[in-house]
């Protein structure tokens, strides 16, 4: 990584997973295999901003560990891309298992369970799926009848401008979201400390 961290794949270990490699990675990755308008990709790190902004109108009480959930659901495509869905069923477990691993490292590495089961995945999912619709129309060439057979219907609309940005200037964003959410999941946790002094 370019932080200097060394990720083992076999057994990744929380202790290697820097936030600032995440953003670059994903800030680079695209989206939909790059198959899409504009003058950028459309990265998996902005991907990750617009599953947030649907999560949060979608929960909008949500505690900041599933928020902090929902914005680094995909994280471990900063180590190993954005394959899309067929070819991820053509791949079958040991890419899931591999997928699995890293995502639990990089939760315990940002101070969540890295016990998968405990987070919001099925709400993050319908998050996900609301992301790939607006993705496929706006971004990708899908017509509104053909996403919505792979996507279901958009329970709510685009809370976000999807014009894809530069990867700098998503990378920022990326880490400013992580960066407060951080703050306040901090601040969560050292609450009940504070009352139980007094």
């Amino acid at each position: 990584m370019l932080s200097g961290r060394r990720l083992d794949l076999a057994d990744p270990s929380p202790l290697d997973i820097e936030v600032e490699d995440i953003a670059h990675g994903l800030a680079r990755v695209a989206r939909w295999n790059g198959q899409t308008h504009g003058d950028h990709s459309f990265s998996v790190a902005q991907h990750s901003l617009l599953v947030l902004a649907i999560f949060e109108a979608l929960y909008p009480k949500a505690s900041v560990e599933h928020r902090l959930f929902a914005l680094l659901h995909d994280g471990a495509e900063y180590v190993v891309g954005d394959l899309i869905s067929p070819f991820k069923a053509l791949v079958g477990t040991a890419y899931k298992g591999l997928e699995e691993r890293l995502l639990s490292a990089i939760m315990l590495s940002v101070g969540l369970t890295g016990d998968l089961a405990k987070h919001p995945q099925a709400r993050v999912k319908r998050a996900d799926r609301i992301a790939a619709y607006f993705e496929a129309t706006e971004l990708a060439g899908f017509l509104p009848d053909e996403a919505k057979r792979f996507f279901g219907t958009p329970e709510i609309p685009c809370p976000q401008d999807l014009a894809p940005l530069p990867a700098t200037e998503i990378k920022s964003r990326f880490l400013a979201c992580y960066l407060a959410l951080a703050q306040e999941l901090t601040v969560s946790q050292r609450a009940p400390l504070k009352s139980a002094t007094r």
